[in-house]
């Protein structure tokens, strides 16, 4: 069986689908597909802490289902503007993981990573398999990955 590793940029995955469907990401639905008939030696997910008791229990459904969370404390900067992005930690991760995996799966539409999905393609020889909201998706995601899985309503609560 392929060794898979797994990475969700949690905030991305959040609002682009709650943006088009105004649905939650069905985690349980989307481990049962990337996973299938793979051995999982990573499962990573993103996300910014902001403390309060709701986000606290959806860590710990992630991390039920087998995901380590890896949280950044969110900051809210004094011109009302709010930062929290994980970018370089998932990018750092993924080529530190890219070594041992035959499978690289990528949860977000974010373009800045159609780069870094080129390079582990070429430099790993590891398939990387891209989940995201298709309309919220760069093209040059879409483009890089070895495959690509829209997030539609068989993936949503």
């Amino acid at each position: 069986m392929k060794k898979v590793s797994l990475f969700v940029d949690v905030q991305n995955i959040y609002y682009t689908s709650r943006s088009v469907y105004n649905r939650s990401f069905d985690y349980n639905k989307f481990w049962a597909k990337a996973t299938e008939d793979r051995v999982v030696i990573n499962a990573y997910a993103y996300a910014v802490n902001r403390g309060d008791e709701e986000q606290k229990q959806f860590q710990n459904i992630l991390r039920a289902i087998g995901f380590e969370v890896k949280l950044k404390p969110y900051i809210q900067r004094s011109d009302g503007s709010a930062k929290g992005d994980w970018d370089v930690g998932i990018t750092v991760d993924i080529m530190e993981c890219a070594r041992e995996s035959d499978i690289i799966v990528l949860a977000s539409g974010d373009g800045d990573f159609d780069i870094l999905v080129k390079k582990v393609c070429a430099d790993y020889e590891a398939e990387v398999e891209v989940y995201g909201v298709e309309k919220l998706t760069a093209s040059s995601l879409i483009n890089a990955a070895s495959r690509y899985y829209p997030i539609e309503r068989s993936l949503l609560l």
